[in-house]
């Protein structure tokens, strides 16, 4: 199958959202800095990443085919989430998390054609409340360590959540409603 367009992301997760819908790609992994400049917005910041990584993929390649390049925050009360360094940051996000709403703002770009779109998607998500000894459990998984805000929506972690609004795909890390539109503007189709 001829690819359609080039993914610039190492997720795992991505890629099974991107077959779930069908889209064929080729895999181009970036390498950009992912720090929040100062007083950067949580929306701000993930257009820009998502941006940023695009970009650099397409000045490493010279493809024509559409270049998809995603970035997800999970943001606390306006505070952007990163990754946690070790099991205390985890269970510092963890605590934060417990009991309340956040948002995970998820963007998506696409570069083809001289053009380059992008899209936002912010939804709410409600945990219950979390007990120490879930939080060491959950951390001894493995599943938290490299995600953003120390949970995987679509893992272990859906036990602890009572409720979202907005996109399930976003959270995960890449919002298909979205994704869909853009590729479709670039005449990929999804269903034909």
């Amino acid at each position: 199958m001829t690819k359609q367009i080039v993914l610039a992301s190492a997720s795992p997760r991505r890629r099974e959202l991107l077959d779930q819908i069908g889209v064929s790609y080729r895999v181009h992994v970036v390498d950009i800095d992912e720090t929040p400049l100062l007083n950067e917005l949580p929306r701000a910041y993930v257009t820009r990443i998502a941006a940023e990584k695009s970009a650099a993929c397409c000045s490493q390649l010279n493809v024509g085919k559409p270049v998809l390049a995603a970035d997800t925050a999970v943001v606390v009360q306006g505070r952007i989430m990163g990754k946690p360094q070790d099991f205390e940051h985890a269970r510092q996000m963890l605590e934060l998390l417990s009991g309340q709403t956040h948002q995970v703002y998820s963007a998506v770009s696409v570069r083809g054609d001289n053009r380059h779109e992008q899209a936002v998607s912010i939804t709410d998500v409600t945990f219950r409340a979390l007990t120490g000894n879930e939080i060491k459990a959950y951390w001894r998984t493995g599943e938290p360590r490299d995600k953003a805000g120390a949970y995987a929506i679509q893992g272990f972690a859906s036990i602890f959540i009572q409720s979202i609004k907005g996109s399930f795909s976003g959270v995960v890390g890449l919002p298909l409603f979205e994704t869909a539109q853009l590729l479709e503007r670039q005449g990929i189709k999804i269903i034909t």
